[in-house]
């Protein structure tokens, strides 16, 4: 090494906890900025430009922020938004976790702080190795593959490139689906009724999807299926269903919609519901407005009597032990 060459940091291994995005505020103007970005990715919506974008900057861009902000402020927080404060806080407990030999850091698909950024960031911290994580337990084309696209796009511009692993899908992974157990039966049992049904909503996608060959649904329900065998013993007389939620536009998505099954459970007589969102790996604002707000309001409106929305695992105990013991096995052979 010549006299005048910069000095190099390196040796260290990292790891980018990745989460899809939120607005920085919930005003009109950031939200519309943050879905300008996030519906003009092919891999969220596959309908050619040519025909979506008229439509995105046309009509939704100037309707749907009012709407999509009011909602935001409904569960805005003071350290920011639920997904965004959350994440923040997994990244903290993870490090405390892993200890100061790694370094932990996350970032958003969309909206701050970006791929780019924190890879580029950790990369000047000396992490020639980084595990890039994306925390989408099922996996989608809109939602791991985006992610893993922005980490490619990161690269392309890198001249000195870290070496990358990514954390693989965990839907069905023993460590998942115990921590869920652990934690829906802590908060089932905490509450002040006892559910008849459990329902379980994941986000939806457009049906197309699927017949494309996206191996989402399946992992949805196949999510499902493991929770409710693993609750069976302690929670014999619980019901559990299975929905998908936040429906946009006029294509026909993946059903039994959420919306459609609170109102019939409560209208056959169901009086008593919990709701949870395994797909989700932080609460936000489709769980803590559209379940817990408007789906409350739907499951009560349609002549139910008891509802609960539960948490997300979230940076509780059982969801950081599930995270650290994945994140720990595909770091093998680094540390």
């Amino acid at each position: 090494m010549t006299a005048d060459h910069p000095h190099v940091a390196h040796g260290k291994v990292g790891v980018l906890l990745v989460n899809l995005g939120t607005p920085e505020a919930p005003t009109a103007k950031a939200v519309r900025r943050y879905l300008a970005e996030f519906l003009s990715d092919r891999r969220v919506v596959e309908i050619p430009p040519l025909l979506w974008q008229p439509i995105l900057r046309g009509i939704i861009l100037n309707l749907r922020p009012r709407k999509s902000a009011r909602a935001y402020a409904e569960v805005w927080t003071e350290d920011g938004s639920p997904l965004a404060a959350i994440t923040a806080a997994q990244a903290r407990g993870l490090q405390a976790r892993l200890g100061e030999d790694l370094r932990v850091a996350y970032a958003m698909r969309y909206g701050k702080p970006g791929v780019a950024a924190e890879l580029a960031r950790l990369k000047a911290e000396g992490c020639d190795r980084v595990l890039f994580a994306p925390l989408y337990p099922q996996y989608s084309g809109a939602t791991t593959a985006a992610a893993v696209d922005a980490l490619g796009d990161a690269l392309k511009a890198m001249r000195w490139q870290p070496a990358v692993r990514t954390l693989p899908p965990y839907y069905a992974d023993p460590a998942h689906i115990g921590a869920l157990e652990y934690d829906l039966s802590r908060q089932l049992a905490a509450l002040p009724f006892a559910p008849e049904v459990l329902l379980l909503s994941f986000h939806g996608m457009p049906e197309r999807t699927l017949h494309l060959g996206d191996p989402y649904h399946c992992q949805c329900r196949k999510t499902a299926r493991l929770i409710a065998a693993a609750l069976r013993a302690d929670w014999p007389g619980l019901r559990v269903e299975t929905s998908f939620q936040s429906r946009f536009g006029r294509a026909k998505w993946l059903e039994p919609a959420t919306e459609t099954v609170l109102a019939e459970e409560a209208a056959k007589g169901t009086r008593r519901l919990a709701v949870a969102a395994p797909g989700f790996s932080v609460d936000c604002l489709e769980t803590r407005e559209e379940l817990a707000i408007r789906g409350r309001d739907q499951f009560l409106g349609a002549g139910g009597e008891h509802f609960a929305a539960l948490d997300c695992l979230n940076a509780g105990e059982a969801g950081m032990a599930m995270l650290e013991t994945l994140v720990r096995r595909e770091l093998s052979g680094w540390v």
